[in-house]
């Protein structure tokens, strides 16, 4: 048996009663239901959506816990831009969640264009940032492209802006969240609330915004106006437990979130259908799994930057520390036009699975990308591996051919965060087919004697990583230490799955196949968290993007600073902690792969 064997597991005939037995009754009836309904967290229509829930897993005896954590949520009521002088008017807004309120009051300022681009495609949407150059905006109210999300919108609060009008890639204006704090604030991310008013406008008013402001001897004065209900107040996280047969305490995390925007079909009644769906075919053939799925539904990743999916991690922190195996996301299946599945995300150990069970399941060929910090990916830090973000999607040349532009769901439809994300954007047989997917990347997770997760192309990512962050960092930092590691520790994962690989012909509760499968969710506590955040366990890095290896990121602002400046040798002393915490890392993944149990 090759070392494969760890990510190759599949029960052929069962995977045929699981998928078999996914219908679109249940689903589709939610989904419908769900387009009637504003799904705003802690609202009462959101409540309504959660009865629609719980009705059928009492119906179908699948045990659940119901909670309703006190959470900081951000609702928008009311925006507008008002320009003022010769061309006098009022221009439709939109202000997203968490930016300052002006009471509802014209907050005055002259307007400045700073360009900044619009998102290039789906993993830029949480990059991109501004650069100011010689642009005095301090004190002003900036224009600048782009979606208001956190990064730009707190690199303008840094450099002093009043206010922040973004023009939208589009005719439609798109809401949103643009604070950085990931869940609920703590005392170390308090600081970083949005302190200036945010509004969104479409293309066609940016793009005439942009003209004036150019155009004009005298700066143009312009008026923004916020109004927002924030503050801390109860939202619904509904976990449903389908105990497995052979290790109940062992457990696949899979999730949703609940909220929307509008109705929010592609985004996400969708993906809260198939975990109803999933929920209901697993409980049906609970006595078959070998571990236990828990299937979250969260509020408050809209209104509060995953405050329910940050809320379960933090509350639930040791149970996920010490038994999850992995978490699954699910947002957006299920939309129309979405053949590919080309902008899903995985973290590396779960690719070679998840490419096998997709391609099995659909026929597709699966492209997984690198998860950006969003999508309740709340569980970084504990070290939890993850796989699914955005579900299928349409093809580069479909959405070209409708001019569509980046967005981050609704299978590329640009309906996403919208007032048109209706039933319309729902698609029967690719729901039925997404629903097909999940329930084989589940079915494998679950019952695979050894856990599908394969780290040697983790680590294969990390000494590309640290060669281009080698490259860039000259002789100032010497990260040959961590390449020697990251070498011997891909040698030692080599010779450890190939050792073990025979454990896959055993049962799951075989004491050798549980001692393996424990260092493999050992390793993830190790090797998640240092590819994934530069804060410690348990805590959350803030909702910007995280770059591989993130502690030696910095490496590359080097190339652009005086060798014997301040800057540098500040960057040098970042770089020299961030290797030995990667070096440490990696010596304790290789105690762990040491001795493979027999």
């Amino acid at each position: 048996m090759t070392a494969d064997a760890w990510t190759t597991w599949k029960d052929q005939a069962l995977e045929r009663t699981i998928t078999g037995a996914i219908s679109l009754e249940a689903p589709w009836a939610l989904v419908e239901r769900f387009a009637g309904l504003v799904r705003e967290s802690g609202a009462a229509e959101e409540a309504e959506a959660v009865r629609a829930i719980t009705a059928r897993l009492d119906e179908w005896g699948i045990p659940y816990d119901l909670h309703h954590p006190i959470c900081l949520i951000s609702l928008p009521r009311e925006s507008a831009l008002e320009v003022y002088g010769p061309t006098a008017r009022t221009v439709a807004a939109k202000t997203p969640a968490m930016g300052l309120s002006t009471g509802g009051e014209a907050l005055r300022g002259d307007l400045v264009y700073l360009p900044s681009g619009h998102a290039r495609g789906v993993g830029d949407l949480f990059s991109a940032g501004v650069a100011a150059g010689d642009t005095p905006i301090a004190g002003k109210i900036v224009l600048t492209e782009g979606l208001p999300m956190p990064g730009k919108v707190a690199e303008l609060t840094r450099l002093g802006a009043r206010a922040a009008v973004f023009i939208s890639p589009g005719e439609r204006i798109h809401e949103g969240i643009c604070t950085t704090i990931w869940g609920a604030p703590d005392l170390d991310s308090v600081a970083r609330q949005p302190r200036i008013p945010v509004l969104e406008v479409s293309r066609p008013d940016g793009e005439r915004l942009v003209a004036e402001a150019g155009n004009r001897a005298a700066p143009l004065t312009v008026g923004v106006v916020t109004r927002l209900e924030t503050g801390w107040r109860p939202i619904p996280v509904l976990v449903a437990r389908i105990a497995g047969a052979v290790e109940p305490d062992k457990f696949v995390l899979l999730h949703a979130h609940l909220d929307s925007w509008h109705g929010g079909v592609g985004d996400n009644a969708t993906g809260d259908a198939t975990l109803l769906e999933l929920a209901r075919v697993f409980g049906q053939h609970r006595d078959r799994l070998a571990r236990s799925l828990r299937i979250a539904w969260w509020s408050g990743h809209s209104h509060g930057r995953y405050a329910g999916s940050t809320w379960y991690a933090d509350h639930f922190a040791l149970d996920l520390a010490e038994n999850a195996i992995a978490q699954v996301n699910c947002d957006s299946p299920g939309c129309r036009w979405a053949t590919t599945y080309d902008h899903l995300t995985a973290m590396g150990e779960t690719v070679p699975f998840l490419r096998a069970a997709i391609l099995d399941a659909t026929g597709i060929e699966p492209q997984p990308e690198r998860p950006p910090r969003a999508g309740d990916y709340s569980f970084n830090n504990i070290g939890l591996s993850g796989c699914l973000m955005l579900s299928s999607t349409m093809s580069e040349e479909a959405r070209a051919a409708r001019g569509y532009y980046a967005v981050g769901g609704c299978g590329g439809n640009i309906a996403w965060h919208t007032e048109d994300d209706t039933i319309e954007i729902a698609d029967r047989d690719n729901l039925l087919r997404d629903g097909r997917m999940y329930a084989t990347v589940l079915l494998r997770l679950l019952n695979a004697p050894l856990h599908p997760l394969d780290f040697r192309p983790v680590v294969d990512g990390f000494l590309t990583t640290l060669a281009h962050y080698g490259a860039a960092a000259g002789g100032t930092v010497d990260l040959g230490l961590a390449i020697a590691e990251a070498q011997a520790l891909r040698g030692d994962l080599d010779r450890y799955y190939a050792a073990t690989a025979a454990l896959a012909a055993r049962p799951a509760a075989d004491p050798a196949v549980r001692a393996a499968n424990a260092v493999a969710r050992a390793l993830g506590r190790l090797l998640v968290p240092i590819d994934y955040s530069r804060e410690g366990a348990f805590r959350h890095d803030p909702a910007l993007d995280v770059p591989p290896l993130p502690d030696l990121a910095p490496a590359l602002q080097l190339r652009d600073l005086e060798p014997d400046s301040d800057e540098a040798r500040v960057v040098a002393t970042h770089l020299l902690r961030g290797r030995n915490r990667l070096v440490w890392t990696l010596r304790q993944a290789r105690a762990l792969v040491a001795t493979p149990p027999a």
